[in-house]
């Protein structure tokens, strides 16, 4: 399954600013890297507290940081309590708006579709991801094959979409998660 992975992108307008001769997804595109690092740490936190080797990020298109989590479902005793969400979560918190336009995801792995729906419900402009569903299925995760390609397209297909970015990185999330002592999927 690892060689039929998607290079995916909905090409949809992304806001149509110029700077610098620059269009904003160009931006994005340079520092999508930088944003998956944040997610990247946030997962290895979680995973030093007993959790799920998964994380994201939240930026503006200029690349500040707003929030990095990992998925909380162990401690929470929440299904639902997936990187993503509780990512989206801390940032609307701290933005004061359910609105996250003008901002993208990074995350270590694809959106699962509860996630997607989320950042769908979010207008998150873009989603960057390192590891697939694939990934995650053969690291012994129950996951639904339904691509987040086809939730955001069910959903008028305004989101942008990067894969396998630090994909390797990404990937390497399940190793060491199945090395430590609390490697039980769900």
């Amino acid at each position: 399954m690892r060689d039929q992975r998607r290079q995916t992108s909905v090409r949809r307008p992304l806001r149509d600013r110029h700077r610098g001769g620059l269009t904003t997804w160009d931006r994005i595109m340079d520092m999508r890297t930088d944003i998956m690092h944040h997610a990247i740490k946030a997962a290895r936190a979680g995973l030093k507290n007993g959790e799920s080797p998964f994380g994201a990020a939240i930026a503006t298109l200029d690349g500040r940081l707003i929030v990095a989590s990992h998925n909380t479902v162990r401690s929470r005793t929440d299904a639902t309590a997936h990187a993503e969400i509780n990512t989206i979560r801390e940032a609307c918190r701290l933005l004061g708006t359910i609105d996250l336009s003008g901002h993208v995801m990074a995350t270590t792995c694809e959106p699962c579709p509860m996630c997607a729906s989320a950042i769908h419900w979010a207008n998150l402009d873009a989603v960057s991801y390192g590891a697939c569903i694939a990934d995650a299925d053969a690291a012994g995760f129950r996951e639904l094959a339904i691509a987040c390609e086809t939730v955001f397209a069910a959903g008028g297909g305004r989101i942008r979409i990067e894969a396998n970015v630090l994909t390797e990185d990404c990937r390497a999330l399940f190793d060491e998660w199945r090395r430590g002592p609390n490697a039980m999927p769900y």
